[in-house]
């Protein structure tokens, strides 16, 4: 009998238990996923509010000049954990599955 190479047509059923079960990412990757995109929402959620002509009561006024346009958070904290959120997404994705 001719010797075969083994392929996806005639590889034993344990072959293909084991190409079916064999993932890229592993645990610890997707974990580091979750942390990322966490650190992205939550730093879009701090950055949302008025913007810089609405008054308190919620009317727009050209007049009226909202001074927390230029709060810490918005300009410092937020973005911030924007950046650091797609740096982890980065690091997740480069990270290798523990054998």
């Amino acid at each position: 009998m001719a010797n075969k190479k083994a392929n996806k047509y005639n590889a034993s059923k344990e072959d293909k238990k084991r190409e079916t079960q064999d993932f890229y990412f592993g645990k610890r990757n997707y974990i580091f996923m979750l942390i990322g995109l966490a650190c992205i929402v939550i730093g879009y959620l701090l950055m949302m509010g008025p913007d810089a002509n609405t008054r308190p009561d919620g009317t727009f006024d050209p007049n009226y000049w909202n001074e927390g346009i230029n709060s810490i958070r918005r300009i410092r904290i937020a973005p911030f954990l924007v950046v650091a959120g797609f740096a982890i997404e980065v690091y997740a994705i480069l990270i290798r599955k523990k054998a």
